[in-house]
Protein backbone atom coordinates (compact mmCIF):
# COMPACT_ATOMS: atom_id res chain seq x y z
CA UNK A 1 0.00 0.00 0.00
CA UNK A 2 1.19 3.52 -0.80
CA UNK A 3 1.93 5.62 2.30
CA UNK A 4 1.39 9.23 1.26
CA UNK A 5 3.14 10.47 4.40
CA UNK A 6 6.34 8.90 3.06
CA UNK A 7 5.81 9.27 -0.73
CA UNK A 8 8.21 11.80 -2.26
CA UNK A 9 6.02 13.12 -5.12
CA UNK A 10 3.20 13.74 -2.67
CA UNK A 11 5.46 15.44 -0.13
CA UNK A 12 7.06 17.68 -2.77
CA UNK A 13 3.69 18.64 -4.24
CA UNK A 14 2.15 19.33 -0.84
CA UNK A 15 5.01 21.61 0.24
CA UNK A 16 5.18 23.35 -3.14
CA UNK A 17 1.41 23.86 -3.28
CA UNK A 18 1.32 25.46 0.17
CA UNK A 19 4.11 27.88 -0.76
CA UNK A 20 2.54 28.63 -4.16
CA UNK A 21 -0.94 29.35 -2.73
CA UNK A 22 0.40 31.77 -0.14
CA UNK A 23 2.83 33.47 -2.51
CA UNK A 24 0.11 33.81 -5.17
CA UNK A 25 -1.87 35.97 -2.74
CA UNK A 26 1.16 38.23 -2.35
CA UNK A 27 1.61 38.48 -6.12
CA UNK A 28 -1.99 39.60 -6.63
CA UNK A 29 -1.10 42.82 -4.79
CA UNK A 30 1.43 43.43 -7.59
CA UNK A 31 -1.11 42.54 -10.27
CA UNK A 32 0.67 39.44 -11.56
CA UNK A 33 0.27 35.67 -11.47
CA UNK A 34 2.69 33.06 -10.21
CA UNK A 35 3.66 31.96 -13.75
CA UNK A 36 4.44 35.57 -14.71
CA UNK A 37 6.56 35.87 -11.56
CA UNK A 38 8.45 32.72 -12.52
CA UNK A 39 9.27 34.27 -15.90
CA UNK A 40 10.33 37.57 -14.32
CA UNK A 41 12.48 35.80 -11.73
CA UNK A 42 14.14 33.60 -14.37
CA UNK A 43 14.91 36.59 -16.58
CA UNK A 44 16.11 38.60 -13.59
CA UNK A 45 18.50 35.76 -12.81
CA UNK A 46 19.67 35.45 -16.41
CA UNK A 47 18.37 37.91 -18.99
CA UNK A 48 18.21 37.18 -22.72
CA UNK A 49 17.06 33.57 -22.71
CA UNK A 50 15.55 31.66 -25.60
CA UNK A 51 12.00 30.35 -25.22
CA UNK A 52 13.29 26.80 -24.74
CA UNK A 53 15.81 27.92 -22.10
CA UNK A 54 13.09 29.85 -20.30
CA UNK A 55 10.70 26.88 -20.50
CA UNK A 56 13.37 24.70 -18.92
CA UNK A 57 14.31 27.14 -16.17
CA UNK A 58 10.67 27.89 -15.24
CA UNK A 59 9.31 24.34 -15.74
CA UNK A 60 6.51 25.81 -17.87
CA UNK A 61 5.63 23.99 -21.10
CA UNK A 62 6.29 26.01 -24.24
CA UNK A 63 2.65 26.46 -25.32
CA UNK A 64 1.69 27.80 -21.88
CA UNK A 65 4.86 29.87 -21.73
CA UNK A 66 3.98 31.48 -25.06
CA UNK A 67 0.69 32.77 -23.61
CA UNK A 68 2.47 34.01 -20.47
CA UNK A 69 5.02 35.83 -22.61
CA UNK A 70 2.22 37.45 -24.62
CA UNK A 71 0.66 38.70 -21.36
CA UNK A 72 4.03 39.89 -20.08
CA UNK A 73 4.71 41.78 -23.30
CA UNK A 74 1.27 43.42 -23.30
CA UNK A 75 1.94 44.59 -19.75
CA UNK A 76 5.38 45.91 -20.70
CA UNK A 77 7.25 43.54 -18.39
CA UNK A 78 9.17 41.47 -20.94
CA UNK A 79 10.09 41.77 -24.59
CA UNK A 80 11.15 39.50 -27.41
CA UNK A 81 14.24 40.49 -29.38
CA UNK A 82 16.23 38.98 -32.21
CA UNK A 83 18.91 36.67 -30.93
CA UNK A 84 22.31 35.97 -32.36
CA UNK A 85 23.00 37.42 -35.79
CA UNK A 86 23.96 34.00 -37.17
CA UNK A 87 20.38 32.70 -36.68
CA UNK A 88 17.67 35.04 -37.94
CA UNK A 89 15.00 32.79 -36.36
CA UNK A 90 16.53 33.04 -32.90
CA UNK A 91 14.42 34.98 -30.41
CA UNK A 92 15.66 36.05 -27.00
CA UNK A 93 13.48 37.14 -24.13
CA UNK A 94 14.49 39.96 -21.87
CA UNK A 95 13.09 42.03 -19.06
CA UNK A 96 12.01 45.57 -19.76
CA UNK A 97 12.92 48.27 -17.23
CA UNK A 98 9.37 47.95 -15.80
CA UNK A 99 9.75 44.17 -15.53
CA UNK A 100 13.12 44.51 -13.85
CA UNK A 101 11.74 47.05 -11.36
CA UNK A 102 8.76 44.82 -10.54
CA UNK A 103 11.01 41.78 -10.07
CA UNK A 104 13.22 43.80 -7.71
CA UNK A 105 10.17 44.87 -5.65
CA UNK A 106 8.90 41.28 -5.33
CA UNK A 107 12.26 39.58 -4.66
CA UNK A 108 12.38 40.43 -0.92
CA UNK A 109 8.95 38.81 -0.46
CA UNK A 110 10.08 35.74 -2.42
CA UNK A 111 13.19 35.47 -0.24
CA UNK A 112 11.03 35.76 2.88
CA UNK A 113 8.96 32.80 1.68
CA UNK A 114 12.15 30.82 1.22
CA UNK A 115 13.32 31.75 4.74
CA UNK A 116 9.95 30.69 6.13
CA UNK A 117 10.03 27.36 4.27
CA UNK A 118 13.56 26.65 5.51
CA UNK A 119 12.98 27.76 9.12
CA UNK A 120 14.61 25.44 11.61
CA UNK A 121 17.10 24.00 9.13
CA UNK A 122 20.79 24.67 9.62
CA UNK A 123 22.72 26.32 6.78
CA UNK A 124 24.26 22.92 5.99
CA UNK A 125 20.80 21.29 5.88
CA UNK A 126 19.53 24.06 3.59
CA UNK A 127 22.42 23.50 1.17
CA UNK A 128 21.92 19.73 1.30
CA UNK A 129 18.17 20.00 0.69
CA UNK A 130 18.73 22.22 -2.33
CA UNK A 131 21.42 19.91 -3.72
CA UNK A 132 19.14 16.91 -3.27
CA UNK A 133 16.22 18.65 -4.98
CA UNK A 134 18.46 19.53 -7.93
CA UNK A 135 19.47 15.86 -8.10
CA UNK A 136 15.84 14.67 -7.94
CA UNK A 137 15.00 17.07 -10.78
CA UNK A 138 17.90 15.76 -12.86
CA UNK A 139 16.90 12.16 -12.13
CA UNK A 140 13.41 12.84 -13.45
CA UNK A 141 14.79 14.07 -16.80
CA UNK A 142 15.29 10.41 -17.66
CA UNK A 143 11.54 9.81 -17.47
CA UNK A 144 10.45 12.77 -19.59
CA UNK A 145 8.00 11.53 -22.16
CA UNK A 146 8.43 7.86 -21.19
CA UNK A 147 5.04 7.25 -19.63
CA UNK A 148 5.90 8.58 -16.18
CA UNK A 149 2.34 9.80 -15.70
CA UNK A 150 0.42 9.26 -12.56
CA UNK A 151 3.09 9.95 -9.96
Amino acid sequence: MLDLDDYLPYLLNRAGSRIARAFTRELRAHGITLPIWRVLAALQHRDRQSVSQLADSTAIDISTLSRILDQSERRGLAARARGVASDARSIELRLTPAGRALARRITPTALNYERTALAGLSPAEERQLKRLLVRVHANMAGLSGKGARGA
